[in-house]
């Protein structure tokens, strides 16, 4: 009986496959089983943690798809996909940064207590149906960046009104040392924020170019659908300001200006708020004010 080599080579190959998807599995199974026990140092922490980010990728991912599921907001198409695969990124994100300062603790039951302490809020991402479309994941990750980065945050400047480091200066009323961290963080967001910003949020080459394209083609009607969700952005991510940074009047803006107080107030609370940057407009620059208020022209590129 002759030899079948062509059948015999396709039986073995499957075979392994077969035995490399059950050691993948198992490799899985210990990878995860380590993250239930206990570390004690912050180095421990980091290895455990660093051999298992594909498992704690999928594990956020799939809670967060679970709690769209139950709050009624899933629908299964590549944006909710996107989406959930964006905000498991987040947490696992967050849970790196702050589970160092936790040890001893089980890495495990530290992740899914921070991701059910997130789903506990009220809302805890910014949901929109219009969010998950490229503007509006480009507009969200922009702002939610925005929050955790000081870089992202001055960039909002750029993005938003199209300034350059000077402007910003002067529209924020800097000076000295402040001034000069302004043009580091446009120097480091062109160089490498941007870009791992895009990443993350998961926008690829053809969607940032097809957004460009309608900024050049559609202008006005492109600014003002930027700006409706901008808002929303804003919104949501403005509650995580420190209690004292609400919205001002003008003639609070003014004295705050004129003394000299409240850097970061400045900085922060007009990156993130559209009405108080046309309501703060022109007390940076001498106190002067300028004629036309600032307008949202988007800018996709850094």
């Amino acid at each position: 009986m002759p030899l079948d080599v062509n059948g015999g080579t396709i039986r073995v190959t499957r075979m392994q496959n077969t035995l490399s998807k059950g050691q993948a599995m198992a490799d899985r199974t210990a990878t995860v089983s380590r993250l239930e026990e206990v570390v004690s140092t912050s180095d421990e922490f980091d290895q455990v943690v660093s051999q298992a980010l594909p498992s704690l990728l999928d594990r956020a991912t799939s809670y967060t798809k679970r709690f769209l599921r139950e709050t009624g907001q899933w629908n299964d198409d590549i944006e909710h996909e996107k989406f959930a695969l964006r905000w498991g990124s987040e947490y696992l994100e967050r849970f790196l940064v702050c589970g160092r300062s936790e040890v001893p603790c089980r890495p495990l039951f530290l992740f899914d207590s921070l991701v059910a302490k997130q789903h506990s809020k009220p809302e805890p991402f910014c949901y929109h149906p219009d969010l998950l479309r490229p503007l509006g994941r480009f507009l969200d990750g922009l702002v939610a960046r925005a929050v955790i980065s000081r870089d992202a945050l001055i960039a909002l400047y750029r993005h938003c009104y199209g300034w350059g480091a000077g402007e910003v200066i002067a529209v924020t009323g800097l000076n000295g040392l402040e001034s000069q961290r302004i043009y580091k963080n446009f120097r480091r967001w062109r160089e490498s924020g941007w870009q791992r910003t895009m990443n993350e949020v998961g926008l690829t080459k053809s969607e940032l170019s097809e957004l460009s394209n309608q900024q050049q083609r559609h202008r006005q009607r492109f600014n003002s659908e930027a700006e409706r969700l901008i808002r929303v952005a804003q919104a949501h991510y403005r509650k995580s300001e420190p209690d004292h940074y609400p919205c001002l009047s003008r003639s609070q803006w003014g004295e705050m200006f004129t003394q000299g107080y409240g850097c970061d107030y400045r900085i922060w609370h007009l990156a993130l708020c559209l009405d108080c940057m046309q309501t703060a407009w022109g007390l940076g620059v001498n106190g002067s004010v300028s004629e036309e208020k600032p307008r949202l022209e988007l800018q996709v590129r850094p």
